[in-house]
């Protein structure tokens, strides 16, 4: 039976990927189909609930909204069975969605298929068993459009770093401010990308194709965003992570928010604690490769360049697919494809900048959104790609929950003549309070105080929910998306490069 499965493992070769031409057909086909079963569930519930009949104690009792619309509302719990059914069917998806993970990791680490695992863990340590590729040492790549402001921040937290990067490349791209001039004054290299019409990710192909074919095997590269800033110890970690384990190839952060921007800033920063709450839950294991910081082995972008094309989405030889909104989460699914091994330890974390309006908020989720149901079409339904997919329909479902529930608070209120209290639904909020307080902990005292309030997170939620659902409706009709760029203040940040002269590598 092993040597069947080997068989059919070595007969295997990498496909090719669809056209470009045929991506936005994709991308469509997944924006429906996400939004068709999400909708099919909830109207299957609906239908299983309602199928049972209501018992006598749930009589329902009439009312009228604004004096117009005739209401049926019930004053009882749920039935047993309904809650019972409920918690049934939320514990067999946890599970299933968990179990599917794990099943799919210990397959790809455990393949000896070079041609379509070439990053399999027992592939890598193989290919390079009793050979000693050097001291691991890291090239930081941190691509900028217009950061003027925020780069002497990003590189401080570089140059503090209890062990610093040995070169530090800011990748300037169609900069118009001050940003050159500013990092060359701190003694730190600048590559300017030349005819680049591609944003971030053709910065980085063409930074890329100058730096990689230089380096070792143990000359791993950072890649960072321009507005975000190392804790302590980030590198120190990822270095000995990587020089533990040569299968490793790639180290990801953990990020949470800046200070500052109001309730706004806090609704985020919460956001951030739950997720990076969630990742140590996962206890490392890598959902996404976060743009704000990562390290790479050369080898796994060697072989990703390499599957462009053919087994993986984009142009053959780039690192970065160019049509991907959000290359992050692109390039984590084109390891995962190739049966990489990765990791976001704990103490690897970053603090990032945050949406300063609800306008650039919007345009940031958008795009999030957008970019994330756009690589699920560019790689249709794949065993690396069914976490992901389970993600969408969960926040699916998720919307059609929240925004059933806020509508039935809203028709109680206004069809009841008194106020009444619900005990069942008193209880299930006070598990729902602590819940929320719980989750953000860590955030402080302000993180606590918004979360035992509720409703403003929920309204929170639920502005993230149109986002979700403009995103979807955007892809299905084919409606094209576009990067929007959050312009900084001027500040007194150019002073502070200019003071930075200590070069990378030296620095105390």
């Amino acid at each position: 039976m092993t040597k069947n499965r080997e068989t059919r493992d070595r007969d295997r070769r990498p496909r090719k990927r669809r056209s470009p031409e045929a991506g936005g057909s994709s991308s469509r086909s997944a924006g429906l189909l996400i939004a068709g079963s999400v909708v099919a569930a909830a109207a299957a519930l609906l239908t299983l609930v309602s199928a049972g009949g209501a018992m006598s104690s749930e009589a329902p009792v009439e009312g009228l909204v604004f004096g117009l619309w005739k209401v049926l509302y019930a004053t009882e719990a749920p039935a047993p069975r309904v809650i019972t059914a409920a918690i049934a069917v939320a514990l067999a998806l946890a599970a299933g969605v968990a179990l599917l993970e794990q099943r799919i990791g210990n397959r790809s680490r455990r393949s000896l298929n070079i041609n379509t695992k070439p990053l399999a863990p027992k592939v890598i340590m193989a290919a390079t068993r009793g050979v000693y590729a050097g001291p691991v040492t890291v090239t930081v790549l941190i691509p900028a459009h217009n950061e003027e402001a925020s780069l002497p921040l990003t590189l401080a937290s570089l140059m503090d770093q209890s062990h610093p990067p040995e070169k530090i490349i800011v990748v300037a791209d169609n900069c118009t401010d001050g940003s050159v001039a500013a990092c060359r004054a701190a003694g730190v290299e600048v590559f300017e990308t030349v005819g680049n019409t591609h944003k971030k990710g053709g910065a980085l192909n063409q930074v890329l194709s100058q730096v990689l074919p230089g380096l070792g095997d143990n000359d791993v590269v950072m890649i960072m965003d321009a507005d975000t800033q190392l804790d302590d110890g980030f590198l120190e970690s990822a270095v000995r992570r990587l020089s533990q384990d040569r299968a490793l190839m790639a180290v990801g952060g953990l990020f949470y928010g800046e200070e500052g921007h109001g309730m706004l800033g806090q609704f985020q920063r919460n956001e951030y604690v739950r997720y990076a709450r969630d990742m140590r839950r996962r206890r490392g294991r890598v959902f996404v490769l976060t743009g704000t910081a990562s390290v790479f082995r050369p080898a796994a972008l060697r072989a990703v360049a390499q599957g462009r094309g053919l087994s993986l989405p984009g142009k053959h030889g780039d690192v970065y697919d160019t049509a991907a909104l959000t290359e992050d989460n692109e390039l984590t699914i084109a390891l995962k494809s190739l049966g990489g091994l990765m990791i976001s330890p704990q103490e690897c974390t970053v603090v990032t900048e945050l949406m300063p309006t609800w306008r650039t908020l919007w345009a940031q989720r958008l795009r999030w959104q957008r970019g994330a149901l756009e690589n699920l079409g560019a790689y249709g339904i794949t065993p690396q790609t069914m976490r992901y997919w389970a993600q969408q329909l969960g926040i699916g479902y998720g919307v059609i929950a929240l925004g059933s529930y806020l509508l039935l608070i809203m028709l109680m209120l206004l069809a009841l003549d008194e106020w009444v209290w619900f005990p069942f639904w008193l209880g299930l909020g006070a598990i729902f309070t602590v819940e929320r307080v719980v989750t953000v902990w860590r955030a402080g005292w302000r993180g606590r105080l918004l979360a035992v309030l509720i409703f403003p997170e929920l309204i929170f939620d639920m502005y993230l929910n149109f986002v979700y659902v403009k995103g979807v409706i955007d892809l299905s009709v084919g409606r094209q998306a576009a990067w929007k760029h959050v312009q900084h203040p001027a500040s007194s940040a150019a002073a502070k490069t200019a003071a930075m002269t200590t070069t990378p590598g030296s620095h105390p």
